[in-house]
C-alpha cells in the first residue's frame, strides 16, 4: 500500500526583482516506495542571482540523492549525509568564488520533509517553516534560525553554505490521514498571522488551490519579498516501518498453538514445519490458495519484550529488503508479505519448496563444482546486495542457505541480523554459529561483526560443500576457539576441485583476515573468472599469528635445554 497524497506548489517573485526560492516534491516510483514522499523547499540567499543556485542544487540534489540511500537507514542519517555532502560543496564554492568581485555568496536556507510509513521526519535550516494541520489546530514544526528582531536575510544564524559544518535540525512525529503539512518561505508567513494561514489552507478545495491563495494572500497583505507555499495533503498512509511493527508487536498477541485446519486472519494452516521452543513455523495457505510460511512465537516466550522486538526487526527487515523488487525476482531472500490490521503478531512469508544446503550435505551425495559454483554465485550475490543495505546477517552457514525447487538460492532467517535498527539486546547478543564464526570473534576482545564475518561465514560453508569437512575442525559452543593451524587445501579431501577453486576457499577461510577478500563483489568476480584468472596461491600464516605465545614458547624452551646442558656440564663433565 502506497501514500495517498495531494501536492500543491505555487511559488512568486513579489515585489523582488528575480526569485530565488525553489521547491519540489518527489514521488517514489515503485521500486522505492519504501522510502516515502520527499518534500523540500529552500529560500536563496546572496546577491548577484547565486541565491538561486543555491536553493536549486541543495533542494534538487537532496530529493533526488535521497532516493539512493538504503531503505535500511533511519530517515535523519539519510537527510544527515545528503545535507552535510551539499553544505560542504557550496561552502567550498563559496570560497573559491570569493576572490571574484560582485561574485556573491551563495547560501540557502532549506525545510525539508519525508513522509515514510505512519510518520513524518523534518529537516530544518533557516528561516523557512514547516506547519501541521491536524483536527482543527495549525501547529509551527520549526524555528527560526536568525537572531533575535533581525529580519533581514543576512542575520541568518544558520544556512546551508554559511560554514563548513552545518547544524541541522530534526524532529520525527507520527503521521495520521487528514494530516496537512504546509512548508512556506517568508514572504508568506512573515506578511500572514498563524491563524489566517490555517483557515487559507483549510478553506481551498484542494492543495494547488490552498497553496495558490497562501501565496496571493501574502502578497495582498504587503509581503516584500519571494513568497512560495508547498502543500501536502495526506489522504491515505503507506506500509509501516519498523517503528509501526513494533508498535503491533508490542500491543498485539501472540497466536496460541495452531493445529491443521485452524483459521488465522484469513490464511489456513496446513502443516507445522518446525516448533523451536521460542518460534514457530508453519506452511499455510492464504485466500487464493497460495501457500505461504507463517512465523509466530511460542506462547511461553508471549510475554518477553526482547524476543518480540526481534521478531518485529525480523519482519521488518526482511520486507524492506524485498519489497523494492519487481514480482518474481528472487534477489536471494524471502519476501515478506504485509499484513492490514492482523488480530495476532506473526510474520507471513512466500513458501518456496525445496531443500537446505544442510539438508542436501546430510544427504551424502556431493554435488558437481560446476553447480557448487554457480550457487556460491548467488549466495555471495544476495550477501552483496544485504551489505550494501547496511545490513549483516551473522549467521551465515549451510542451515540457512535454501535451493528451491524454481532454482534459486536464497539466504533465510534474519532473526540476529544487525541493520542498525534492531533491539538493543540484539546488539550484544553473542550470535553465530560458533564453528562458522571467524577467528576474530574469539579474542580477548572480539571484533564488532561486520560484512567480514559473513564472508568468511560464507567460505567455511563453501569448504564444507566442496568437502564434506570444516576447515577448522568442529567447534563447540562456549569453546575459546584455537586457529593454530592453516586449513589444508580442499583438494586434500576432494581431488575433483580444481586448483583455482582451491586457492579461491582457502583465501576465503585464510587465518589472517587480510589474506581474506573484502568484499562480496570480490569474491563474486573470483568465482566468475574461475580457471581464466586464479588467484595466487595464499601465503602461510606466520606462526606468530595463529599463537601470539609460540616465540614465548619456543624461547622458553631453548633457555630451559641451554639450562639443563649447563648443569650437566657442571655436574658430569670434567674441568
Amino acid at each position: 500500500m502506497s501514500f495517498d497524497i495531494d501536492v500543491g506548489h505555487a511559488s512568486e517573485r513579489g515585489p523582488s526583482s528575480s526569485n530565488e526560492d525553489f521547491a519540489a516534491v518527489c514521488r517514489p516510483v515503485a521500486a522505492d516506495e519504501p522510502l516515502g514522499w520527499i518534500a523540500a523547499l529552500a529560500d536563496g540567499v546572496s546577491t548577484g542571482g547565486a541565491g538561486l543556485l543555491a536553493a536549486q542544487t541543495t533542494v534538487m540534489t537532496l530529493v533526488h540523492d535521497y532516493f539512493g540511500t538504503p531503505a535500511t537507514w533511519d530517515t535523519t542519517v539519510a537527510l544527515d549525509r545528503l545535507i552535510e555532502a551539499q553544505n560542504a560543496w557550496l561552502a567550498d564554492h563559496n570560497r573559491r568564488r570569493a576572490w571574484e568581485r560582485d561574485a556573491g555568496t551563495a547560501l540557502t536556507t532549506l525545510t525539508a520533509v519525508v513522509l515514510r510509513g505512519h510518520s513524518f521526519t523534518l529537516a530544518h535550516v533557516g528561516d523557512t517553516r514547516a506547519w501541521l494541520l491536524r483536527d482543527g489546530e495549525c501547529t509551527q514544526l520549526t524555528q527560526d534560525h536568525v537572531l533575535p528582531d533581525m529580519r533581514l536575510a543576512g542575520q541568518l544564524t544558520r544556512a546551508i553554505g554559511l560554514e563548513e559544518h552545518v547544524r541541522v535540525d530534526y524532529l520525527q512525529r507520527e503521521l495520521q490521514a487528514g494530516d496537512c503539512l504546509v512548508l512556506t518561505s517568508d514572504g508568506v508567513h512573515r506578511p500572514l498571522s498563524r491563524q489566517r494561514l490555517a483557515a487559507i489552507a483549510r478553506q481551498a478545495s484542494d492543495a494547488q488551490a490552498a497553496s495558490a491563495a497562501l501565496v496571493r494572500e501574502a502578497l495582498a497583505a504587503g509581503g516584500d519579498d519571494n513568497a512560495t507555499a508547498l502543500v501536502l495533503r495526506v489522504r491515505g498512509l503507506a506500509a509501516g516501518r519498523y517503528e509501526d511493527v513494533l508498535g503491533q508487536a508490542r500491543t498485539l498477541p501472540v497466536p496460541p498453538r495452531l493445529n491443521v485446519g485452524a483459521p488465522l486472519d484469513g490464511f489456513t494452516i496446513t502443516a507445522l514445519v518446525a516448533d523451536t521452543g521460542v518460534h514457530r513455523l508453519y506452511q499455510a495457505r492464504d485466500a487464493s490458495g497460495a501457500l505461504v510460511a507463517i512465523k509466530t512465537l511460542h506462547e511461553s516466550r508471549a510475554s518477553d519484550d526482547e524476543e518480540r522486538a526481534m521478531l518485529a526487526h525480523e519482519a521488518w527487515l526482511g520486507a524492506r529488503l524485498t519489497e523494492r523488487l519487481a514480482p518474481g525476482d528472487a534477489a536471494g531472500f524471502v519476501r515478506v508479505h504485509e499484513l492490514h490490521e492482523p488480530s495476532a503478531f506473526y510474520v507471513v512469508y512466500d513458501w518456496h519448496a525445496g531443500r537446505t544446503l544442510q539438508q542436501r550435505l546430510q544427504d551424502k551425495p556431493r554435488a558437481p563444482i560446476s553447480e557448487v559454483v554457480a550457487a556460491a554465485i548467488a549466495c555471495a550475490h544476495a550477501l552483496g546486495r544485504l551489505h550494501r543495505a547496511g545490513v549483516v546477517h551473522r549467521d551465515i552457514k549451510p542451515a540457512n542457505l535454501h535451493g528451491g525447487d524454481d532454482g534459486q538460492w536464497r539466504i533465510l532467517d534474519l532473526g540476529v541480523a544487525l541493520s542498525g535498527r534492531e533491539p538493543k539486546v540484539q546488539r550484544t547478543l553473542h550470535a553465530g554459529t560458533p564453528s562458522y564464526m571467524n577467528p576474530e570473534q574469539w579474542d580477548d576482545e572480539p571484533a564488532a561483526p561486520d560484512a567480514a564475518g559473513d564472508l568468511y561465514a560464507l567460505g567455511v560453508t563453501l569448504y564444507q560443500w566442496l568437502t564434506g569437512k570444516l576447515p577448522y575442525g568442529e567447534i563447540e559452543p562456549y569453546q575459546r576457539a584455537r586457529f593454530r593451524r592453516d586449513p589444508a587445501r580442499p583438494s586434500r579431501h576432494a581431488p575433483d576441485v580444481p586448483i583455482w577453486l582451491d586457492h579461491l576457499v582457502c583465501k576465503a577461510v585464510a587465518r589472517d583476515a587480510k589474506q581474506r577478500f573484502e568484499t562480496a563483489e570480490e569474491l563474486v568476480i573470483a568465482l566468475e573468472r574461475g580457471a581464466s584468472r586464479p588467484l595466487a596461491a595464499p601465503p602461510a600464516t606466520p606462526l606468530a599469528l595463529r599463537d601470539p605465545h609460540s616465540l614465548m614458547k619456543i624461547a622458553l624452551g631453548v633457555s630451559l635445554l641451554l639450562n639443563a646442558l649447563l648443569i650437566y656440564w657442571l655436574l658430569f663433565l670434567p674441568r
